[in-house]
Order: C-alpha cells, then structure tokens, then sequence
C-alpha cells in the first residue's frame, strides 16, 4: 500500500508542474549522422553522472536545469543492487528529470546481462522496459558497461537490447567500452547497442596512463575515435566519454589533474572531427575530487565553472557552431597540407594526421573544423574548399578572420590548437 501511494504521489507531482510533460523519442538512424529527438536532430550531452537530484549549483540554480540548457542532454542513472528501494530512487531520479528535461540514460547492472535460462531475470526486465519506457524522464537506455575489458560473453547481453528493441523501440541502448582490446574485439559486440562509447582520459601524472596504444598525448582521443569510426563501420552514431575527473587522479596514491580549458575544448572538437556525434563527461561526481564547497553541492561546479561550462557554450543550441554539429556529412573532401619555407620560396608537404578536418555544410554556410595535434606549431594549407566568400570567420577568435582563396585556407596552428571556421556560401 505505501508503495502505491507513493507511485501516485509522483504522478500527481508530474501533472503540477509546468504541464505535464511527455515521454520524448530519440532515434539513430543506422549511420554516424545526428541522432534525432522527436524527429529534431540533436547533439546529445551526457554526465555520468549529473548533481544528486534537488542539489543546487553554488548561485542557487537546480543542478538539473543548469546542465540541462546544453540541448538533449543525458545523465547516467545508476540502479545498482536493484530491488525495491532502488527502484524507489530511480522513481524519483526520474521524476526531477522529467521536471527539467535532464534525461536518463537507466543503468540497471542486475538486468544487463541475462544468461541462458534465466527466466526471472528475463522477467524483470520485461517488467522494468515496459514500466520506463513512456516516462517523461526517460531518454535512453544504458547496457553493459565496459563488456569487452570485462569478458562479458556478446550472448549475454543480446537479450537486452532485443528486449529494449521489442518493448521500447523510443529509446536507444548506449554502451561504452573501455580503451582496451583491439578493434576485432571491440567489432564483436557491435549488435549489443544502438549507440557506442568509448571513454579515455588521458589527463593525469604520468600522462595518457589510460591509454593502451602508443600514443600517450590528449590526440589519443582522436585515435579511439577513430577505432569507433572502424568498429561501427560507420553504421552506427557513436559518442566519446571525455574526462573531468577518473580513478587515475583520485585514486589513493594518485595525484589530482584536471584538463584545462585548451585540453577539454581540444579533446571535445577532436572528437567532434573524428565521428562522434554526442559527448559525454565523466567525473563530475566523483568525491574525492571534489572541494569542500562542492562536496555540500554534490558536483565538481568548481571545474564546471573554470572549464568545461566554457566548451558547452560552444556546443549548445543556438551558438555559431551548432548547426554543424547536427548537419550531415559533407560530400566536400579537402586536402591538407603542412606549407614550409619563407614567402616567395614556400613549399608544402603532406600534412599525414598533423592537422584534423572535418567538413559540414548547414545552410547558407560551410564549417571546417580543425584541429592540430601535438608537435610544432605549423602553417596548413587546407584546399579543396566549396566555393565561399573570400573572408571567413574564424568563430570564438573574433575579431580574427581568414582569407579563402580559390578554394584554399591557408592558417596557423600551434599544438593542440582548433580552429572553427564559418563561410558564407557564394
């Protein structure tokens, strides 16, 4: 009896709110173009994990709705040790989430995988899908996490993404894999999820620990974006897990890193020009990073401010950026160069991965995103270029301009440098 109390208590608080809001439907399309929510394409954000709900930011704001501006914008919701009192929780996590559209993204680890003959666990997933799957707060559905490092067998987890795909066709399965394993390995569990993840935090003493290939450098997210391109065989949109705070800097015996502001947003675009169609930060609860402020508020809102609210401006809805974020894939290949050698005498060079583009075309404007990686500072010389103005705008640089001509932007870049250009199509 009190549990049913309590659930109408929660539907009544849906409905006295600000109207009551609906279950929403986010959709990929069987490609690496932008996910759709209710049929608008999004550049999804994510936190894993968000404020405790009710929490407030340091100016009194609720921590939901202060992430919550940054478009279609996620949290994982974490369900362990799953049985009535979790479920109670996750009732009202998703309950402030619907209230200010902070959508769930529900981890329940007891139900992800389910072995053969596993009837009451097949059971209880029914039961949860269909419970879920039409609440306002719902967003998309979390699988294993990590199941290539862990071992975990692909036939285990096939019957929640066929349960999810059955019941709740509305909301995606997101898995994230760990930078481990190859790509042949990480291919095997493509049929697991709708949406994949990979999470790399190369920040810390020593740097790039996190990272099992060769490079140690914050360009390895640019390579494992890369694996996903190879591994979805770019079927499938994929997001990367980028870095606010992770056990290689809070762990006893670790020193405490964060990115600065030219590494998040660095790492934040490479991902961007290398794929990903979505990103998600991870670390911004966890304690042991947190100031003694912070720790009241639940939320690293120190490094919010300092750096990682400064890279979501860039990316939200409405800001110069966005609508490349959600275009298609342009048909427009360029060419990049590295140019050596004084004026008069100057020659070029192939350019290999030192500078990184990517090309969008959203209405009356051609975006080329670029960024540089580690290594000197060096002219590029990117042709190839639509037809556009001869001056473009190089965004969040103003009142700094570049020059195309005939189809050719020649520009600077020091080291871990992005560069966003906008040019009005003639």
């Amino acid at each position: 009896m009190k549990m049913l109390v309590f659930l109408i208590g929660l539907t009544t608080a849906w409905m006295m709110g600000a109207g009551v809001a609906s279950a929403i439907t986010l959709k990929t399309h069987g490609s690496q173009e932008a996910l759709t929510a209710d049929g608008k394409p999004v550049f999804p954000i994510g936190f894993t994990r968000a404020p405790e709900p009710g929490a407030l930011t340091p100016d009194g704001k609720n921590g939901y709705e202060e992430l919550a501006q940054y478009g279609f914008v996620f949290h994982r919701v974490d369900a362990n040790n799953w049985g009535p009192k979790t479920e109670a929780q996750v009732d009202i996590i998703l309950e402030e989430s619907a209230k200010y559209r902070l959508y769930a993204a529900l981890s329940v680890p007891d139900l992800v995988r389910i072995g053969p003959n596993a009837v009451k666990k097949q059971a209880e997933l029914r039961r949860v899908v269909t419970k879920y799957r039409d609440n306002p707060g719902m967003g998309l559905w979390k699988g294993d996490d990590e199941p290539e490092w862990g071992k975990h067998p692909v036939r285990d987890l096939m019957p929640f993404i066929d349960t999810v795909h059955e019941l709740d066709p509305a909301h995606p399965v997101w898995i994230t894999q760990a930078p481990r394993g190859t790509i042949e390995s990480l291919k095997a569990y493509d049929a697991t999820y709708d949406i994949g993840a990979i999470d790399i935090y190369p920040i810390g003493y020593p740097a790039g620990v996190h990272s099992h290939l060769a490079n140690k450098n914050i360009s390895v997210v640019g390579d494992y974006a890369r694996w996903m391109q190879q591994i979805t065989g770019n079927k499938k949109p994929f997001f990367m897990a980028l870095q606010i705070a992770w056990s290689g800097v809070v762990n006893e015996g670790k020193t405490l890193r964060f990115p600065t502001f030219h590494e998040e947003r660095y790492m934040a675009y490479q991902s961007i020009i290398n794929g990903a169609r979505g990103i998600i930060f991870f670390g911004g609860s966890l304690r042991p990073a947190l100031n003694e402020r912070d720790r009241q508020l639940t939320w690293n809102w120190t490094f919010y401010d300092n750096v990682l609210k400064r890279v979501l401006q860039e990316l939200k809805p409405g800001s110069p950026v966005f609508p490349a974020l959600i275009a298609p894939s342009s048909k427009a290949k360029v060419k990049v160069e590295i140019v050596t050698g004084e004026p008069g005498k100057e020659r070029t060079q192939a350019a290999g991965d030192q500078v990184e583009v990517l090309v969008r075309e959203a209405g009356d404007y051609v975006f080329i995103l670029a960024a540089k990686r580690e290594g000197d500072t060096v002219r590029a010389r990117i042709s190839g270029v639509p037809a556009v103005d001869q001056q473009t705008q190089v965004l969040y640089e103003e009142p700094r301009s570049a020059t195309v001509q005939s189809g050719v932007l020649t520009d600077w870049f020091a080291p871990n440098e992005v560069h966003v250009y906008r040019m009005k199509k003639q």
